[in-house]
């Protein structure tokens, strides 16, 4: 590899004035002139079976008819993000390595407007560096299951509204999108991620019947394909991953817990030939279950917990509610998972497009010491940054992104760009290839708690507001890869 200057110029940075306010505000809303891009020929993702057909089924449920066409409201959307970017160095407490404590003392009025001035280039504050613990690419991170229960969902207030909203007659999904977007309470998350994903009916009275319809169904899938004779190149890949999931986790090595994964990994496989199985779903599944589970055992340890000590009527419960949100879940980024995941790069080249025109002495930096988007961005979007950030973290950016009025395949975009541009500094400092891989594919997110997704996400807002009027980091994204 060629040998690269040591200083690189630090002035480039994009100025103040980037965030302009566009004329007409489209939240939550893709742009309307956005076009399909090409991909280069030459894909080194060839393994998929080149002809099948595909077995996406989005109409598993047409009780959620009519539900998609609901909006976030455009004036709350926006006075969400912006209160949370403008207050969040308030509400963030200070982390050490060794404890976490919370502190009563509130900066004065002057440091906290001093600080919010430089806020629009900063996403979070918590610490990011040094953990006792170094975590290599790809390798799961040590989770604290216990915090799933945050402190923002202490708001009594916040509880309430949800309780208002869900004990409605006849749901109003809109407004739930609103709640949601900013995070969910523990004690209704699970009922609510249900309503979101389309799982379950806007009408109350249809859900108890609709459960009962779907857990009976998906025990006949399992008697119809994973009881009965196997695929056995798909169950040998699913049975292979599965034990390597999240190591450091006594849940996750429990033979009972890989049992259910494999059989809603293999069912939703064989239902979906068009991709098969492929290496991250089992990733994705991971949040649906731990929500289901801290519903079944409210306030428990999760880290260990014995999930034969369940019910076998509650496991069954927790497996079959994980595999029709997870197929629900993943009907709006099918793409990312066919033939070449062509999904995927196109979203690749979105992003190296969106960070050229956003900050271009970062992309630039990447690109004189040889770093291809594709290196590192390909796992942010086929692991959806599982594999980036804590699991409670993950859980709280679900909460946004099922929240999302068009479904979340076009922010998630934005939120990678966010979460890229939050290292940008460090990324600067570092001179070489080597140092660059390291952190890309390493990022010291171990501390991080949901004041940083909430703010990853309104800073993921601001982008996609930003760039709405402007799509053109879309339109040019096939000649990105130069």
């Amino acid at each position: 590899m060629e040998s690269y200057q040591a200083e690189y110029d630090k002035n480039g940075l994009v100025a103040d004035t980037f965030w302009r306010t566009p004329q007409r505000a489209v939240p939550g809303r893709p742009c309307q002139r956005v076009e399909r891009v090409e991909v280069m020929s030459g894909s080194s993702y060839q393994q998929f079976q080149a002809s099948v057909n595909d077995a996406w089924d989005l109409g598993d449920d047409d009780v959620m008819s009519g539900i998609a066409e609901t909006k976030i409201s455009k004036a709350i959307s926006q006075t969400a993000a912006l209160n949370v970017i403008n207050s969040h160095r308030n509400s963030t407490k200070n982390v050490n390595k060794s404890d976490v404590k919370d502190s009563d003392n509130v900066k004065p009025r002057e440091e906290a407007v001093a600080v919010r001035k430089n806020e629009v280039r900063k996403i979070g504050t918590a610490p990011s560096s040094s953990g006792p613990m170094r975590h290599y690419p790809g390798r799961p991170r040590p989770v604290r299951l216990s915090a799933l229960t945050s402190r923002e969902e202490s708001s009594e207030s916040k509880l309430e509204r949800f309780q208002q909203v869900l004990e409605s007659s006849v749901l109003d999904l809109d407004e739930l999108k609103q709640l949601s977007w900013s995070g969910i309470p523990t004690k209704v998350r699970a009922v609510t991620w249900r309503l979101l994903a389309g799982y379950l009916p806007a009408n109350a009275e249809r859900r108890a019947e609709t459960l009962e319809r779907k857990r009976a169904d998906y025990k006949h899938l399992v008697r119809q394909y994973y009881d009965a004779e196997r695929e056995e190149d798909t169950y040998r890949q699913i049975h292979i991953d599965i034990p390597r999931m999240s190591p450091l986790v006594a849940l996750f090595q429990q033979i009972t817990v890989q049992v259910m994964f494999e059989r809603i990994l293999y069912i939703w496989a064989i239902r979906h030939p068009a991709s098969g199985y492929v290496q991250g779903i089992n990733d994705l599944v991971t949040p649906f279950f731990m929500v289901f589970l801290q519903e079944a055992a409210p306030g428990k340890e999760l880290d260990n917990f014995p999930l034969d000590s369940l019910t076998e009527q509650q496991r069954d419960i927790i497996e079959a509610d994980s595999f029709w949100c997870l197929s629900k879940f993943l009907d709006s980024i099918q793409d990312n998972y066919i033939f070449a995941q062509l999904g995927i790069q196109y979203k690749v080249n979105q992003l190296k497009e969106l960070i050229r025109r956003i900050d271009l002495p970062l992309h630039e930096h990447l690109q004189k010491h040889g770093v291809d988007y594709l290196q590192f961005s390909f796992r942010w979007m086929n692991n959806l940054l599982t594999r980036e950030i804590p699991l409670p973290c993950t859980i709280r950016l679900w909460d946004t992104y099922l929240a999302e009025s068009d479904g979340f395949a076009i922010f998630q975009l934005y939120v990678c760009a966010a979460f890229l541009l939050h290292w940008r500094e460090r990324l600067m400092l570092e001179k070489d290839f080597q140092g660059l891989m390291i952190l890309l594919q390493n990022v010291p997110t171990q501390n991080w708690t949901d004041s940083n997704i909430s703010v990853l996400v309104a800073e993921a807002y601001r982008l996609k507001f930003a760039f709405a009027d402007a799509p053109n980091h879309l339109h040019n994204a096939g000649k990105a890869d130069r």
